[in-house]
This record gives C-alpha cells, structure tokens and sequence, in this order.
C-alpha cells in the first residue's frame, strides 16, 4: 500500500488517508478480514450474504477494483487468542494492506469449557494484534462486536465490557474503530434490534446488511456512479427489518 508509515508514526487518521490514496489508485490491494463466527458468516445469513461480501461486493463490483483480493478468513467459535495462534494462515501469509478484526463474543464468555478471560486480557491480544498487522505494513481496523440479547445469552452479558475494551485499544493505539456495537444498539433503540439478528447473538442477512453499512461507511468506501447500487439496498434491508423485528 502506498505511503506505509512505521508502526510508531502510524495512526488513524494516516491510516485513513492511505486507504484513500491506495482506492484511488492503480495498485491492487489485499483486504482481510478476520474475526469469529459473525464474520465467518454461515448459517444466521440463511443463504443471505455476509457483511465481508457485501465489502466485496463494494470494492470489486462496484468500485470496479477488479485486481483486489477481499478475502474472509474468520473461523466460527473463535477467540482472539486462537487468531493470534494462527498468525500465519489467518493473517501474515497473505500479505495484507488491511486487516479488519470483529471478535469478542466468545472471549466474552464465561460459559462452557473454555478458561474465563477478563477485558484485560482480551486488550492485551488486541494490542499484540495491532502491532503485528503494523509490523506487516498493514492498516489495522478494529471492530466492535455487535450489542446482543443478554438476556437469552447470560453467558456473554461481558460483551459490553469487552467492546468498551475495544474502544480503549483503539484509542491508545490510534487505531481505526469501527464501533459496532453502538450502532446495534443505536438501531434497537437501546434494546435489542430483534429485525436484525437470528439468534441472540448472531446477526442475520439484514445484521449483515447494518454490519457492512457501518464498516464501508468508516472506511470511507462510498462507490459513486450508475454502478453503486449496493447502500440503497443495504439501507432498504435495515429499514425493512427495523420496521418488521
């Protein structure tokens, strides 16, 4: 990617500016897009797309980036720490301009047989995860998990701590954050926006839809021209779904 900074001088703000730069010119760039079964995208889409493909959908359709790699290596069940485990396959080997991470939901998790982790923790991956993607020359994009329905999932009723957890990362490291849960929680009006999820804490194809929405809006991917169709429907599903949930 063009006008790679060092990992010191690295920041938000830089970061944005050389997504720009880099969609507005010639040279191909490889987005990756990681995180746990939300990304992953099976099943609660229902045959629905997922929120990495609409981005690819965005970037190799619409924005005609036909050379891009827009590739989804997200593992269901996922914590940060087998991510991090993982490196190689998951993240270095292919050599990444972007790297975008959603995971927390089950690092949330005090239930099951897995060993309880604190938002501590959980900051401490994040942070070994931002200077690895930095380390690679890469822009690293932190995400929130998505707001979900507690109450049906009193396992993960951390997930607030561990997306304020996020935030905090993404504020000490000068991270780009794409605040997720805020947005969920924003469209359900404080509660839980039942149009948008199939389970309590899997969005479905129109979670998916609000998903790709706010990650395209804060990477400043807006295609223009007879060939953006994507928003229009995108907005047309969430509001549908808001109206219908």
């Amino acid at each position: 990617m063009p006008n790679a900074e060092s990992p010191a001088s690295a920041s938000a703000a830089s970061d944005l500016h050389r997504i720009a730069a880099a969609l507005a010119g010639p040279a191909p760039l490889n987005w990756v897009i990681t995180g746990d079964s939300i990304t992953h995208g099976l099943v609660h889409t229902q045959g629905g797309r997922s929120y990495p493909e609409h981005l690819h959908e965005l970037i190799r359709g619409e924005l005609e980036r036909v050379r891009d790699v827009v590739l989804n290596t997200a593992i269901s069940g996922n914590r940060i720490v087998d991510l991090l485990g993982d490196w190689d396959r998951r993240v270095a080997s292919w050599r990444p301009d972007v790297v975008t991470l959603m995971i927390g939901t089950n690092d949330a998790s005090d239930g099951g047989p897995r060993e309880v982790i604190t938002a501590d923790d959980y900051a401490a991956s994040l942070r070994d995860f931002v200077a690895r993607v930095r380390e690679l020359g890469a822009v690293p994009v932190l995400q929130t998990p998505p707001a979900i329905d507690i109450r049906n999932a009193p396992e993960r009723a951390r997930i607030g701590e561990f997306a304020e957890a996020v935030r905090q990362v993404a504020a000490g490291e000068d991270v780009i954050l794409i605040d997720q849960y805020a947005r969920f929680a924003e469209l359900g009006a404080g509660a839980v926006p039942w149009g948008l999820m199939n389970d309590p804490f899997h969005p479905n194809t129109e979670g998916h839809a609000a998903l790709a929405l706010e990650l395209a809006h804060g990477l400043g991917i807006r295609p223009e021209g007879p060939r953006a169709r994507t928003f229009a429907l995108l907005e047309g599903l969430v509001a549908t779904a808001r109206l219908n949930g």
